[in-house]
């Protein structure tokens, strides 16, 4: 394929080369990028550019051919726009939304960002809903493809920003929902554990930095990472958990693996020994939600607190386990 030439929105003005082409290529590895910048292989206006170079309304940047595909793959969803079918799921998964926010209950097993393997995905649907609309949508975090529950959108450039800048500050409150193996001891706790991605027998994965397994080859430097964790209920034999996790980091698969070094691994979480004597009844799915988020709005001030309904499989297991969750709303 040729190389292919954007053009910079009025939105996209200001931000550093780098950080525009992660943001639009989530898939290309950080290097990768980076050796494309100093060979000189992304231009703008026809010049070579830094990697800080600060990007100007209207200007061109030149892709090379690698980046050129996935932008033509980029375009060719969001000309092709959503299916009947595909807007009723999204509509069915708007929590909230207002001029400046878009807040969603992602389903489990939709993946936030594509890949190589990865056809149908949260991205898609926001580029396609901004080719029909004008403008873009920007997500303002992550959650594993497994892993359902609060995700909030940004509508603009500078709603991103401001909400990246809450993220980053540990000023938003997330709260998780879990049902994990056994009962943890005591019923109340914080995981401090450094996690780092590893490579092993089954590929790569996180792990916690003091305790890999002899066959485990560390990827990079390990990175702090605090969980808080509360027992909420367990099951008449005690052969199952729900608890609520509290991250204040937001590490890969943090909450997984924290419960999994715990002794309590998540139900369902075939990556991390969540699929070991799973209860009788219960789904072999991933067992965590993303419950309730609480932040104050970028744009009025307004505090938000937005709690996304659990996914049916949890609903089955919660039933089967006699977890009332209705009890801690009357408390809230």
């Amino acid at each position: 394929m040729p190389v292919k030439k954007v053009s910079i929105a009025a939105d996209e003005a200001g931000q550093r080369l780098d950080r525009w082409l992660k943001a639009r290529f989530p898939t290309v590895g950080w290097p990768r990028l980076q050796k494309l910048l100093r060979r000189g292989e992304i231009r703008i206006d026809g010049r070579r550019a830094r990697p800080d170079t600060r990007l100007q309304a209207g200007a061109h940047v030149r892709l090379p051919p690698v980046l050129a595909a996935l932008e033509e793959q980029r375009g060719a969803h969001a000309a092709a726009g959503l299916t009947p079918q595909q807007r009723r799921l999204f509509d069915s998964c708007v929590l909230h939304e207002d001029d400046w926010l878009l807040v969603l209950n992602k389903p489990a097993g939709i993946a936030v960002q594509g890949g190589s393997r990865t056809g149908l995905h949260v991205d898609m649907y926001l580029r396609a809903l901004a080719a029909e609309q004008g403008g873009r949508l920007r997500l303002v975090h992550r959650l594993d493809r497994d892993t359902s529950g609060v995700l909030v959108v940004a509508k603009n450039r500078v709603v991103a920003a401001e909400l990246g800048r809450h993220f980053a500050s540990r000023a938003v409150r997330k709260i998780y929902w879990a049902v994990v193996h056994g009962v943890p001891r005591p019923g109340q706790g914080m995981m401090e554990a450094p996690l780092l991605k590893v490579r092993g027998r089954d590929g790569e994965h996180m792990a916690v930095a003091d305790a890999l397994a002899s066959d485990e080859q560390p990827l990079g430097a390990p990175q702090p990472a605090t969980t808080r964790y509360n027992v909420l209920q367990s099951d008449s034999d005690e052969r199952m958990a729900w608890v609520s996790l509290k991250p204040t980091t937001g590490r890969t698969h943090q909450l997984r693996v924290h419960m999994a070094h715990l002794g309590h691994p998540i139900l369902g979480d075939a990556r991390y020994g969540g699929l070991a004597d799973l209860p009788k009844g219960v789904e072999r799915r991933l067992h965590l939600h993303a419950r309730r988020i609480c932040f104050t709005h970028p744009a009025t001030g307004a505090s938000m607190d937005i709690t996304a309904p659990l996914p049916e499989h949890m609903r089955q297991t919660f039933a089967l386990s006699g977890f009332d969750e209705k009890r801690l709303d009357r408390r809230r």
